[in-house]
């Protein structure tokens, strides 16, 4: 009699071939990165330059310390609109709290306590009442961005202590002759401490489940509206920071600051693999996009193209990246 079970169990195992089929396809965005970076160096002979390269993580630190919160909250199947309002408001707070003649530590800690605040209220919202997060965090970027306007009349905040912008301007010497300022360096040790809090702790574990099928997570006893809560607190604090970051490094308080932000956000955890439909991603997948973008950005910039053009290719690049995981969560058999 012949054993169907192992012909069926051998049959269903994939081969080499569609492993690394399947691989290509997951982590696309890594090799799309490698050939922009190719693209970069043959347009520039400057673009692989240490300095290049540190300025490129300097500039992508306010979006990309945005991005890691918004992987947790995609990771559990939400969205966070609200964080470019997150990040203007909090850049304004803590402005006028120095202005005010406040002891810095105790400004930036109130701030960052501020933007967690503002990020749980919107998770609780969602999670207590079972409001979809876009419609919530819809509403807080408006209602945020109108109390940065309030805050200050709609007024710049300058004449900040001199010592703050020392916390994205500071150079920290990481190879010879490659120097890492404190703001990239920020951006890539949050990345690191992310992805160690998303693979190895409970935490982590509780995100994915929560994202990959919230029914189940819940019937099985895990506490999914504390989860929710969580993520998106966890959202506000990293806008809370991009905001302070952003502010040092402009050394003004600006109102106007960070619109859009999100879109941006949001594309590089979409481009770095993680599903929409939550469930699946990483933070490593987000570092990798946020620098694409970046670099694209640098290319547009030394081909003359202004930003209408990147725009358009942010959100010709959403649709792509959504339209893929799509197609990625149907191989898998996800609805």
């Amino acid at each position: 009699m012949t054993d169907t079970t192992a012909d069926t169990g051998k049959s269903n195992a994939p081969s080499l071939r569609e492993r690394i089929v399947e691989a290509i396809i997951q982590y696309n965005f890594v090799a799309i990165f490698l050939v922009v970076v190719l693209i970069a160096s043959m347009l520039s002979d400057n673009f692989l330059t240490f300095t290049n390269i540190g300025n490129l993580f300097q500039q992508a630190a306010v979006v990309g310390v945005v991005a890691v919160g918004m992987t947790f909250v995609i990771l559990t199947g939400n969205i966070d609109l609200s964080v470019g309002s997150v990040v203007a408001f909090c850049g304004m707070l803590v402005a006028v709290l120095l202005a005010a003649a406040i002891d810095p530590v105790l400004a930036v800690l109130a701030t960052l306590a501020v933007g967690a605040c503002f990020g749980m209220l919107m998770g609780a919202i969602t999670a207590i009442a079972a409001v979809p997060s876009f419609i919530v965090t819809l509403a807080g970027l408006v209602s945020f961005r109108g109390l940065t306007y309030l805050l200050t009349d709609g007024v710049p905040v300058s004449g900040l202590p001199s010592g703050f912008a020392a916390i994205s301007s500071t150079m920290i010497p990481l190879l010879p002759g490659f120097n890492m300022s404190s703001m990239g360096l920020i951006f890539i040790l949050l990345c690191v401490v992310a992805t160690l809090v998303l693979r190895y702790t409970v935490l982590g574990e509780y995100v994915y489940a929560t994202g990959g099928n919230p029914e189940a997570a819940r019937l099985a006893g895990l506490p999914t509206r504390r989860i929710i809560v969580a993520v998106f607190g966890i959202s506000g604090l990293m806008s809370a920071l991009a905001g302070i970051l952003l502010t040092s490094r402009l050394r003004i308080g600006q109102p106007t600051a960070a619109q859009g932000l999100e879109l941006d956000a949001i594309a590089a955890v979409v481009l770095g693999g993680t599903s929409l439909f939550g469930g699946r991603g990483s933070v490593v997948g987000t570092l990798f996009a946020v620098m694409l973008l970046q670099v694209l950005r640098n290319i547009f910039n030394l081909l003359g193209l202004g930003s209408f053009y990147q725009m358009t290719v942010t959100g010709i690049i959403i649709i792509a990246a959504i339209l893929l995981n799509r197609f990625l969560d149907i191989r898998k058999g996800r609805s």
